[in-house]
């Protein structure tokens, strides 16, 4: 029995099938469906959601075509203080700081295309069995804060209450050891001739929330001896994995890490420890959930970074001070819901009426109020469902053209920020010069897909004793239980009875195709995009009764519910040694967040890094730009 779901097209497909002109497709676009028991609440919707149906069509389309409007024609509807292009996690940061300056008093507007706040951290609630799971959808945790947060991060955290510490203790990290459950490799029948599962996986992992005396692994050659290929592959992998020897002789240190820097991990292990085709297809898709990349688009210095093996016995120098505290900190600081606890609060230090309560725990549970976001009394509003599609410097400030419910608006800022997708402002921000614009579409996001599935009981995983899987080849290269968090008066499942939120991670590469990371983001965009709900249904239904059959697991009974987090704009772009030039991306990243006019850059794009913390970072520099023009 299919899954009931809202999957909402808000006439877009009708609208594309008919050939409409722009103009047509702005009338034809109808008001945001993301309605449960008549009321507004996005985040209990399943189905498609991240980059839902109604939120990117307009703007793909319009923002090719807006020369066809005559935008000045349109009356100035509202005048604003600052005008924030983006409702993610910068633009929210953007906002706060913004009324710390300027006082709280100074008249901000939020706009964002999606139907809710939080751009990748993305909130998913679901009911089953009469209890409350909460889910991430996107942004998931805080990276190495004890390294990573500015001055200026720490102190929004502490200004909207969130504690890294009380995240910490709310993380149960060894609620699964207990259990006696480990890492396991999910080997499906396609791509190995089989069906198996390996249990005991000892390895290490970047951003890791197990510690490594808790992993419950066996010996590595116990481990590896159990998978299926041949004799002479099992042994390359685990000499690999024990004895590995200088694979690059004769080289100084120097040469060695140039080496490693402008080489793919996947050459590498094909050519310098001369794995076969089916022994290197064990590591494909290590790399997906961090670089949402395969290993043929990661250089071996990044494999490195995340404890891939092969380069210990190369007398290398040690890791720099951010991938040793991606290595060595425990991946622990996280709301049931990811980082999208994070926005929630940034919004209630805005707009404190939209959501009841005072603490980061009260939060947790509490009820948002999408109702208050966008009243005409609130000196800052929120307004969703709105895709800009033009902003341009003019006399008074910045004038900001988007649409909503069929209609174009605008409004005036004096100041704006633009706080979404790097790639995507040359086309709304059309007067900034030749080249800033190609160095933001140099930013090119890698696409991936946060699935969350509702069991009706984890006694599957319990029974294979796995609490996450790694899939070397089938679609999904993670499936994992929630992270163990209890905080609020919200709490994680107790036992393999209860429901529970399964995590799965998606990401379309290419291997084999032997193109860069940008074309195969370009490509797998594309894919997502065009991909149905269905089509991801029937691919997460296979994969979870593939791997879950042998324990009397079936798909139809104890499926809850799905909802797939497309993100086709994911991960913003990393350099990456491999296609890119080193020396020359701190002078095109700096360049490509210049302001333009009152127009100013933030999201974590303008830093090409996907951290929520760098989001942080770019809306405090973005501000203070703006300020500093008086």
């Amino acid at each position: 029995m299919a899954i009931t779901r809202r999957d909402f097209l808000n006439g877009v497909a009708v609208t594309i099938a008919a050939g409409l002109t722009p103009l047509e497709w702005v009338r034809a676009a109808g008001k945001g469906n993301a309605f449960i028991d008549g009321h507004y609440y996005p985040p209990a919707l399943t189905g498609l959601r991240g980059n839902h149906p109604g939120s990117f069509e307009m703007a793909h389309a319009l923002g090719r075509e807006h020369k066809h409007f005559d935008l000045n024609a349109l009356p100035v509807e509202e005048e604003y203080d600052l005008v924030i292009v983006g409702g993610g996690i910068s633009g929210l940061a953007a906002g706060c700081f913004w009324r710390q300056l300027a006082g709280q008093n100074s008249r901000v507007l939020i706009l964002d295309n999606h139907d809710d706040f939080g751009g990748h951290a993305k909130r998913n609630e679901f009911t089953s069995s009469g209890k409350k799971l909460l889910g991430y959808g996107g942004s998931e945790a805080f990276q190495s804060p004890a390294h990573n947060f500015s001055p200026e991060v720490q102190k929004l955290m502490e200004t909207v209450g969130v504690s890294v510490t009380r995240l910490k203790e709310s993380f149960d990290v060894n609620f699964y050891p207990d259990w006696q459950l480990s890492r396991g490799v999910f080997f499906d029948k396609k791509n190995f001739g089989e069906t198996k599962i390996v249990s005991g996986d000892p390895g290490r992992a970047v951003s890791d929330d197990i510690p490594p005396d808790r992993l419950n692994g066996r010996k590595i050659e116990d481990f590896i001896n159990d998978f299926p290929l041949s004799e002479n592959d099992r042994k390359a992998l685990i000499d690999l994995h024990v004895r590995p020897g200088d694979y690059l002789p004769g080289m100084t240190v120097d040469e060695k890490m140039e080496w490693l820097d402008t080489h793919s991990y996947s050459e590498f292990l094909a050519t310098k420890v001369g794995l076969s085709k089916m022994a290197l297809l064990y590591f494909q898709q290590r790399s997906n959930d961090f670089f949402a990349i395969g290993i043929e688009g990661i250089s071996c210095s990044d494999a490195r970074a995340c404890a891939l093996p092969g380069m210990e016995g190369m007398g290398l120098p040690p890791l720099d001070g951010e991938s040793l505290a991606d290595l060595e900190e425990p991946y622990v600081y996280h709301f049931p819901d990811g980082n999208a606890g994070l926005a929630r609060l940034l919004v209630r230090y805005m707009l404190p009426d939209a959501l009841p309560g005072n603490t980061m725990e009260d939060s947790v549970l509490a009820r948002l109020h999408y109702e208050k976001l966008d009243l005409p009394e609130n000196t800052t509003r929120l307004r969703l469902n709105s895709t800009v599609i033009n902003a341009a410097n003019v006399q008074d400030g910045v004038a900001v053209t988007y649409l909503r419910d069929g209609k174009m608006h605008r409004v005036r800022g004096k100041n704006t920020i633009m706080a979404g997708y790097n790639m995507m402002i040359p086309y709304l921000v059309p007067e900034m010069p030749e080249q800033q614009q190609a160095d933001l579409k140099l930013n090119v996001k890698a696409p991936l897909v946060y699935t969350n599935v509702v069991v009706k009981n984890w006694q599957a995983f319990k029974q294979l004793g796995v609490h996450e899987f790694y899939s070397p080849a089938a679609p999904y290269s993670r499936v994992k239980l929630d992270y163990p968090v209890s905080i609020g008066g919200y709490q994680h499942p107790a036992s393999p009875d209860d429901p529970m939120v399964i995590h799965m991670v998606y990401v379309p590469t290419y291997p084999g195709s032997n193109l860069s990371a940008r074309e195969q983001f370009r490509l797998g965009r594309a894919y997502l995009l065009g991909t149905t709900f269905a089509a991801h249904e029937e691919m997460i239904r296979s994969q979870l009764q593939e791997m879950f059959g042998s324990t009397g697991f079936d798909n139809q009974r104890d499926i809850a519910a799905i909802t797939v987090n497309r993100w086709a704009h994911g991960y913003a772009y990393y350099p990456n040694s491999l296609f890119d030039d080193m020396d020359k991306m701190p002078e095109i990243i700096e360049r490509a967040r210049q302001p333009v006019g009152r127009i100013a850059i933030a999201n974590s794009d303008s830093d090409w890094s996907a951290y929520a913390h760098t989001a942080i970072d770019q809306a405090w520099r973005a501000v203070n730009e703006l300020k500093d023009m008086g």
